[in-house]
């Protein structure tokens, strides 16, 4: 299985995180999804593989995600959408306090982000899609991690994931009129429109209060990177996932299933 990690979210004692790769020498080449038609019992043991990181006694937590902008705040360290397809939760970014609770989010080109707040002792993991992005998923979550957990939005810090880079994301006049307020993240290319949506997210945290020296925007573009990375693009089509995870470690006085 293949591991990347982000240099910031590595530093902090009270977190851990992993974003899981393509392993094209791996069943299905690693894929973790469970919606996408795949073989379930090869998924659920590339899934098992992945718990090993975070411990036996890790709880994920994964939701059907549907390109809107709901956050559901996880309140209870309790597995959902991990073993099977858990289709009453929909959402699209999951917050909590509860450590031992694995965050994960499922991507091959949207944008996946992981956010914490090391003085209020929150996660987040936020699954932006354009249609997220145009639905301001990620304030949303700032503003319910805020709200709910009394998180400063200073304190966060941030890691915008792997996703499909502007170098290979041409879009029409009518989605680039969606994002018109972000000129930096719209650029022509060969006489084509492109579109950056982590430079969107950048912008969209910042705009939502983090520092932008807290934030962390991961170099690889998904259909650039077809060895490392599920592309729906770039593969065509493809029913592969890749994970990005958080977790908050069971720190001083809390114990699994607090």
């Amino acid at each position: 299985m293949k591991e990347f990690r982000f240099e910031s979210l590595s530093k902090e004692s009270g977190v851990e995180h992993v974003i899981s790769g393509r392993d094209c020498g791996a069943p299905l080449d690693f894929s973790l999804a469970l919606h996408t038609g795949e073989p379930e019992e090869q998924v659920l043991r590339n899934r098992e593989k992945l718990r090993r990181i975070f411990g036996e006694e890790s709880r994920f937590v994964s939701a059907l995600q549907v390109h809107g902008n709901d956050v559901y705040v996880v309140e209870t360290c309790e597995e959902r959408g991990w073993r099977s397809l858990d289709c009453t939760l929909r959402a699209d970014a999951l917050v909590t306090q509860c450590p031992g609770v694995v965050l994960s989010i499922l991507t091959a080109d949207c944008v996946p982000i992981l956010l914490y707040a090391p003085h209020s002792r929150a996660v987040a993991a936020v699954h932006a899609g354009w249609r997220g992005c145009a639905q301001a998923i990620l304030p949303k979550t700032v503003v319910t991690m805020s709200r709910r957990f009394g998180v400063d939005p200073q304190e966060i810090v941030a890691g915008i994931g792997p996703a499909i880079g502007a170098c290979c994301y041409e879009v029409g006049e009518e989605m680039a009129e969606t994002f018109r307020d972000y000129p930096s993240a719209l650029t022509y290319r060969n006489g084509s429109l492109h579109l950056d949506l982590k430079e969107i997210c950048r912008f969209q945290l910042i705009s939502a209060g983090l520092r932008e020296d807290r934030i962390e925007t991961s170099p690889f573009c998904t259909a650039c990177s077809g060895d490392d990375f599920f592309s729906y693009r770039g593969q065509e089509g493809c029913s592969g996932r890749f994970a990005s995870c958080i977790m908050l470690r069971w720190g001083e006085g809390s114990f699994p299933g607090a």
